[in-house]
């Protein structure tokens, strides 16, 4: 199993926007892999003394955190669609973003351990 995350700031009043978008994605996700999606909207994000969720992304006021994953079977996985979807024509960014990309945090992550599901 293989993580995908992200972290970003989204203007409060892009919410549906926002929204819109991912749920159009997530199908174009799946036909690449994805065993499961979310997209987190900030309720309790709460200011840190040295670092937080808002300096990470350099949220500005009037901003909201979204905190969001991927889970693919491997990171073979994820590379494999990565490359896949950067040339897929099925590949439709929105007209305009309803966020800040360049304030985009994302990485990917190895499970160490998990309970549930």
């Amino acid at each position: 199993m293989y993580v995908s995350g992200f972290l970003l700031a989204v203007p409060e009043d892009k919410k549906e926007a926002y929204c819109e978008m991912a749920a159009a994605a997530g199908p174009f996700f799946q036909k690449h892999g994805a065993i499961e999606i979310m997209e987190a909207w900030e309720e309790d994000v709460r200011d840190g003394q040295h670092t937080d969720f808002r300096m990470a992304v350099k949220a500005e006021a009037g901003e909201k955190i979204v905190f969001s994953w991927i889970i693919r079977p491997s990171k073979e996985a994820a590379d494999l669609a990565e490359t896949a979807m950067m040339t897929d024509p099925d590949m439709q960014m929105p007209e305009e973003m309803p966020f800040d990309g360049k304030r985009m945090i994302f990485g990917g992550f190895a499970p160490i351990y998990m309970l549930g599901r």
